[in-house]
């Protein structure tokens, strides 16, 4: 186990996937961040979807992680990639069968991989929040945002339950991006049918009916990263979202075990 969690990390920190990897991720967690800032007298909303959030709201304890909380979703996205390309492409390359002769243990060999991707995105996770929180302490003066209680005691837990609620999204992302991998062992497909889902198709199904998103499972996840909203609650999204990880596990497990290792 712990040899193939360290082959697949040597993968992993290739510059090229991981400076890539984390390029977009501060990328995304900068930019929504500051834009909450930047734009906090805009009429037209400072945040997701045009809702506005107030210097009351973050000034709050857990207001220096309030644009953390808002991108996760889109690190859970970058995280579904990652699994998905890391998983697919053994099949594509045909270096799957190379590894199975140095680890014959199928379930083994996956839970090592899984293992490898999910501290590869936790450490993106980690980074993306001190970026995002400071961000926040640099824009907060610009906008006229109290900061007396961010490094509070209170202050300090939100910020540990966001990079929590934001870990555990970001990996049941990757989760279902690895059971894709799994399930149609091609890169392109899997990351493809993967964002289709999750940015369009869950919208749009939003839109006509909103009490859809209550039970789609990108929806789940990123209410679980925001720790809950006032549409869904954080017990419902666990229990749900919990629900389709597991669910995508135990296919993409059965299927791995038994199915012919070749494209």
């Amino acid at each position: 186990m712990i040899r193939v969690i360290k082959a697949e990390l040597r993968k992993l920190r290739r510059p090229t996937l991981f400076l890539g990897t984390m390029g977009a991720a501060f990328f995304f967690s900068g930019l929504f961040t500051a834009l909450i800032y930047l734009l906090i007298d805009s009429p037209n909303g400072n945040s997701d979807r045009g809702r506005r959030v107030g210097r009351e709201l973050l000034a709050l304890a857990g207001g220096s992680t309030y644009g953390f909380a808002t991108v996760g979703s889109l690190l859970g996205i970058i995280a579904l990639c990652i699994f998905a390309a890391q998983t697919a492409q053994e099949y594509t390359y045909g270096t799957l069968r190379n590894l199975l002769v140095r680890q014959s243990g199928r379930i083994r060999l996956l839970l090592g991989k899984h293992i490898a991707m999910s501290m590869f995105a936790i450490v993106m996770v980690l980074l993306s929040a001190i970026l995002s929180v400071g961000t926040s302490v640099a824009l907060s003066g610009r906008a006229k945002v109290s900061t007396d209680l961010w490094f509070t005691a209170n202050g300090w837990s939100s910020i540990g339950h966001t990079v929590l609620n934001v870990s555990i999204a970001v990996i049941g992302f990757g989760t279902i991006g690895m059971a894709l991998g799994l399930l149609l062992r091609s890169p392109i497909s899997a990351i493809s049918i993967g964002v289709l889902w999750i940015l369009i198709i869950e919208n749009l199904l939003g839109a006509v009916k909103a009490s859809t998103l209550q039970w789609m499972p990108g929806s789940q996840l990123q209410t679980i990263s925001q720790g809950g909203t006032v549409d869904i609650s954080y017990s419902h999204a666990m229990q749900v979202g919990g629900a389709y990880v597991i669910a995508a596990t135990v296919v993409a497990s059965i299927l791995f075990s038994r199915r012919d290792v070749a494209n």
